[in-house]
C-alpha cells in the first residue's frame, strides 16, 4: 500500500513538472530602468519643489529632442541628429519632400518603430531648449515673445493637455521593438506639479 502511495505522488510531482515547470511566459523588453527620485508627490509640494519636478520632465529628451537650437530635430535615446537628414522647414514641419507627416502620423506606429502624435512637429526656433538650464528655459516659456503670446494659463493647458506633450508618456517602440524611455516623473504628478507652479506664481529660482 505505501508503495503505491509513494508510487501515486512521485507520477502527480512529474506531472505537475510537465504542466508547469516548463512552461515559460513570452518575454518583452523590459521599460528602460529610470533614476531614484524623491518620493514626495506632487500635492505636497511647495510652488519651488513643484518647479524642480516640473524640469525633470521638460528637461528630458522626450522634450528636448523637440525643442533643439539649431534646424535639425533630435531623437533617440542619446539625441543623435535626425536621421535621412530632415530639417527645421519654413513652418516647422519639415522640408518639401521630408515633411514630418510624411513618417510621423496621429498616433505611434510600433511595427515600424515610428512614434506619433497628432500635431507632431519641432518647437519654433524660440522655443529651443537645449543647451539652456532650468532656469532659462522657465525663463523663456514664460516670455510671450518666445512662447507664442500665451499667457500662463495657456501655456499651463500646454503643458498638461496638448497630446504632443502628454506623448512623452506613451512614446511607444523604436525599430528595435524596444520601448522609448518615459521621463522620470508619472504623467499625473507632472501635471499637478505644473498647475502647483503656477497657482503660486510660477517662481523661477536664480541661477
Amino acid at each position: 500500500m505505501k508503495k503505491a502511495h509513494r508510487a501515486y505522488l512521485a507520477f502527480s510531482l512529474l506531472l505537475g513538472l510537465l504542466v508547469f515547470g516548463f512552461s515559460t511566459p513570452r518575454s518583452h523588453p523590459p521599460e528602460p530602468k529610470l533614476p531614484e527620485r524623491n518620493k514626495s508627490t506632487a500635492a505636497e509640494l511647495t510652488p519651488e519643489q513643484a518647479f524642480d519636478l516640473m524640469m525633470e520632465v521638460l528637461t528630458h529628451k522626450r522634450c528636448v529632442n523637440c525643442h533643439p537650437s539649431d534646424d535639425y530635430p533630435r531623437q533617440g535615446e542619446d539625441s543623435h541628429i535626425h536621421n535621412f537628414g530632415v530639417q527645421r522647414g519654413p513652418d516647422n514641419h519639415g522640408v518639401a519632400a521630408l515633411q514630418c507627416q510624411t513618417c510621423h502620423q496621429s498616433e505611434n506606429n510600433n511595427h515600424a518603430g515610428v512614434p506619433g502624435a497628432p500635431e507632431w512637429s519641432l518647437a519654433p526656433r524660440k522655443m529651443a531648449w537645449q543647451g539652456l538650464t532650468r532656469v532659462e528655459i522657465a525663463r523663456s516659456m514664460l516670455n510671450p515673445d518666445n512662447n507664442g503670446g500665451r499667457t500662463l494659463e495657456e501655456t499651463v493647458h500646454h503643458l498638461t493637455e496638448h497630446e504632443l506633450v502628454l506623448w512623452a508618456w506613451e512614446p511607444g517602440v523604436d525599430a528595435n521593438g524596444t520601448p522609448r524611455e518615459k521621463p522620470p516623473v508619472p504623467k499625473a504628478e507632472y501635471i499637478k506639479a505644473v498647475k502647483t507652479w503656477a497657482a503660486g506664481g510660477a517662481p523661477i529660482p536664480e541661477e
